[in-house]
């Protein structure tokens, strides 16, 4: 199927962006395309014009300043996995950017396009639920940031204003004796995650110090899985404890857990603990 007839047009920067959103209301924007174009061809969506913002310069880029990365929302999944800063200072979002697709949609994709996007079954919103993320939006009347938790509220929505544009994502920086780590359960051919888990761990003399643990794929967002980790408050950070934490995820699920026709419902609840549990242990093994 082609996609319905649209106006193409080229910002050169944030600022004509802008401008061309107020002059053509409905439009979408095309980062990298791996979201957009899709809708586009199924005629799940058909704005009257498509702005493409892949070529401002400073939308690009991963910087660190002070214990955080600015990473710019036009930063490739490839850039992500093959950044030696990422894999460094948040670990967790290198493995997440490294199992996006296959490369053709690595080096295309977006990390800003894929939040924008919120599709339940990506990976890198887990991940930044679980590091505490900040998503910068811009807009006409200037910058915010939100706290990622709150950014993802349902099903491919967000609270992005329809002005705004999301300009970076802010992570911050992994602490001495704290590890993380994301693992998923993929479908074999487009591997999107049918559930996955992201954890970030303190560990102090051998005791869980802190924990951040998030799961996706099988809700309707990304969140946080604050069962799981409070049962970790103060327990030692080896496998029983991981394991007895995890069991603790159903209380977090609720009854939004989701089937489909690639795993249902149950299947995925039923699987949930695993994948936290392996999440759990894999930064344990880097806070180490």
């Amino acid at each position: 199927m082609y996609a319905a007839d649209f106006n193409y047009l080229r910002a050169r920067s944030l600022a004509e962006a802008h401008r061309l959103l107020a002059a053509n209301p409905g439009a979408k924007l095309l980062a990298g395309g791996h979201s957009l174009i899709p809708l586009l061809k199924l005629r799940l969506a058909a704005p009257p014009a498509v702005i493409d913002i892949g070529r401002i310069a400073e939308l690009r880029g991963i910087a660190r300043g002070g214990d955080a990365l600015r990473i710019g929302a036009l930063t490739t999944h490839a850039e992500l996995a093959a950044s030696a800063e990422v894999r460094q200072s948040a670990a967790a979002l290198a493995d997440a950017a490294a199992g996006v697709g296959d490369p053709t949609v690595r080096n295309r994709g977006t990390i800003g396009g894929n939040v924008a996007h919120a599709d339940p079954a990506s990976d890198l919103p887990t991940v930044l639920v679980a590091l505490e993320a900040g998503v910068v939006a811009v807009g006409p009347k200037g910058e915010r940031t939100i706290p990622v938790v709150d950014f993802f509220t349902g099903i491919m929505t967000t609270t992005l204003r329809d002005d705004e544009i999301v300009a970076a994502i802010v992570v911050p920086t992994t602490k001495r004796g704290t590890g993380s780590a994301y693992v998923k359960f993929s479908h074999p051919a487009s591997r999107y995650a049918v559930l996955g888990a992201a954890a970030r761990l303190a560990v102090n003399n051998g005791t869980c110090a802190d924990a951040r643990v998030a799961i996706g794929g099988l809700v309707p967002h990304a969140r946080r899985a604050a069962a799981v980790e409070r049962a970790l408050s103060a327990q030692r950070a080896e496998a029983a404890s991981f394991e007895a934490a995890a069991g603790r995820v159903s209380e977090d699920l609720g009854g939004d857990v989701h089937g489909d026709i690639f795993a249902s419902a149950e299947y995925r609840a039923a699987m949930a603990p695993v994948y936290v549990k392996r999440a759990l242990a894999a930064a344990a093994a880097r806070a180490d």
